[in-house]
C-alpha cells in the first residue's frame, strides 16, 4: 500500500457545499492510486457553539462532560464527508477516534496520544475503501473520551500518517503553505517551499499557528513527511522535511510571534539549592507550561527570578507564586500580561553569525525595548511590549531580506484565513 493522510481544517468542511469540494479533491488524490487516510475537523465554528452550550449550563462545566459533547462535532462532519464520497459511487466509511482506537492519557481537553490502532484501517484500505477518521478526540485507558486541545487534528493526521508508515500526511488550510511570517503584518511575506521538521517545530512552538506543535514533535520524532497545501487552489505548497535541502540554508527561514504571554517575576528570592524545584514544581502540578526562564543572582546572595506563560495561565500562576513567598523568603512578585514574544528561526543560524546582533539592532533603531531573550541552536527570541510586536515583525522582516514582491491574495482564499499566523 502507498497510503496518503489528508487532513482538512474546520474552515474547509464549513458548508455543503464546502464538503463536496473537498470530497472531490480526496478522490482525485484516489484516483492517483493512493490508498487515503482522510481526518477532519468539526465544522467551521460547532466546537466553539458547543462550548458555549456548555457554558451556559454550567459556568464551569466538568472536563469530562466538555469532552463528550465537544467530541459529536467531528462527528457529524466526517458522517457528512462519508456520505458525500458514497453519492460518487466510491466506499467510505467513518469512524470516531473510540472505534480507531486512538489510545491517549488520561487529562481531559489537552490529552497526549499514546498509541494509534492501524488493524482496522488497513484492512478497510486493502479493500479499497477511503477511511474518514475524526480529528481531536481519542479514548484513555478506562475507555474514557478524550480531546487533544485545539489543533488537535493536526495532531491525529500526523500520528495517523505515522502509524501507518503513510508516503505524505498533507494538510490543507486557508492559506498557500508556510509564509515567512503572518501575511497580515507583512504584506510581502512570501510562501515557503521547504522547511525541516526541526523548523517548524519551533516556528509552532514560538506563535505560528499554521500546525499544532504536538503535530511536528510526531513529525519530527518520527520522521513524517507533512506537507501544508490550500484546501481553495492548487498550489505546491510547502514541504516539512526531516532533511535539509542544502548545505547553504538562509540566515532565517522565518519569523513568528505570540501576543498570548504574560511574564512573573519573583523579587529576591534566596539563592539555594532547590529554590526552582519549588516554585516550578507546583506550577507543572497545575498543568500550566512554562516558556522562558531567566535568573538573576545579585551580588547579596538574593535573585530575581523571571518567566513566562500563557496568558490564559497568567492569575493562576500569579496565585499559585503567591501562596508560595513565605516558603522561599521571597520580597513579592510582580507581572505584565501586555507583553509577546518575537521569535527568529532557522537552520542556517548553526553556519552564519551576526543574526543576534542584527536582531538587537534593528529593534534599538525602532526604539523596542527587549526586555527577556532566550536562545536554541536555531532560533533566537525576545519578549518585548506587545504594543511594539507588529513594528518589531517588520523591521525584521526586512533587515533579513525575507520579503518579495508576491502576487495578492486569491480571493477564493478568505483574509480569515491568515489568523493561522496568530494566536
Amino acid at each position: 500500500m502507498t497510503i496518503v493522510v489528508e487532513k482538512f481544517g474546520g474552515s474547509s468542511v464549513g458548508t455543503v457545499e464546502k464538503i463536496n469540494r473537498v470530497a472531490n479533491r480526496v478522490l482525485r488524490t484516489k484516483a492517483e492510486g493512493y490508498d487515503v487516510v482522510v481526518v477532519l475537523s468539526a465544522m467551521e465554528g460547532e466546537t466553539n457553539r458547543l462550548i458555549n452550550l456548555a457554558k451556559q449550563v454550567n459556568e464551569y462545566p466538568s472536563e469530562r462532560e466538555l469532552d463528550m459533547a465537544m467530541s459529536t462535532g467531528e462527528q457529524v462532519s466526517i458522517a457528512l464527508f462519508s456520505m458525500a464520497i458514497l453519492r460518487e459511487g466510491y466506499v467510505a466509511k467513518s469512524y470516531t477516534g473510540m472505534q480507531i482506537p486512538i489510545r491517549t492519557n488520561e487529562m481531559h481537553g489537552k490529552a497526549r496520544v499514546k498509541s494509534v490502532g492501524t488493524q482496522k484501517i488497513l484492512k478497510e484500505l486493502s479493500s479499497g475503501t477511503i477511511v474518514v477518521v475524526a480529528g481531536f478526540q481519542g479514548v484513555s485507558s478506562d475507555g474514557e473520551i478524550t480531546t487533544l486541545g485545539r489543533g488537535g487534528s493536526d495532531t491525529t493526521a500526523v500520528a495517523l500518517a505515522a502509524a501507518l508508515d503513510a508516503k505524505e500526511c498533507r494538510i490543507y488550510t486557508d492559506v498557500d503553505g508556510v509564509m515567512t511570517t503572518d501575511p497580515r503584518v507583512v504584506p510581502e511575506a512570501r510562501c515557503l517551499k521547504q522547511v525541516t521538521a526541526e523548523e517548524m517545530l519551533e516556528l509552532s512552538s514560538s506563535g505560528a499557528k499554521v500546525l499544532q506543535i504536538r503535530a511536528m514533535e510526531f513529525a519530527h520524532k518520527y520522521e513524517v513527511p507533512v506537507r501544508v497545501l490550500s484546501s481553495y487552489h492548487d498550489v505546491p505548497g510547502t514541504l516539512i522535511t526531516s532533511e535539509e535541502s542544502s548545505m547553504e540554508q538562509p540566515k532565517i527561514t522565518g519569523i513568528a510571534y505570540n501576543v498570548n504571554e504574560a511574564k512573573l517575576t519573583i523579587k529576591r528570592v534566596q539563592d539555594r539549592p532547590g529554590i526552582a524545584s519549588k516554585v516550578f514544581s507546583p506550577i507543572a502540578d497545575a498543568h500550566i507550561n512554562v516558556d522562558m526562564i531567566i535568573q538573576n543572582v545579585g551580588s547579596d546572595n538574593n535573585t530575581d527570578l523571571t518567566f513566562t506563560v500563557d496568558r490564559s495561565e497568567y492569575r493562576k500562576s500569579m496565585q499559585i507564586v503567591r501562596e508560595l513567598l513565605h516558603e522561599l523568603g521571597a520580597e513579592d512578585v510582580i507581572g505584565a500580561n501586555d507583553i509577546a514574544k518575537i521569535s527568529l528561526v532557522g537552520v542556517g543560524m548553526r553556519s552564519h553569525t551576526g543574526i543576534a546582533k542584527t536582531m538587537f539592532t534593528t529593534l534599538a533603531n525602532e526604539g523596542i525595548n527587549i526586555q527577556m531573550i532566550s536562545t536554541s541552536e536555531i532560533k533566537i527570541s525576545v519578549i518585548v511590549d506587545e504594543k511594539y510586536v507588529e513594528l518589531g515583525v517588520r523591521s525584521l522582516h526586512e533587515a533579513f531580506g525575507l520579503s518579495q514582491k508576491v502576487e495578492p491574495m486569491r480571493e477564493s482564499a478568505p483574509q480569515r484565513a491568515l489568523e493561522e499566523w496568530r494566536f
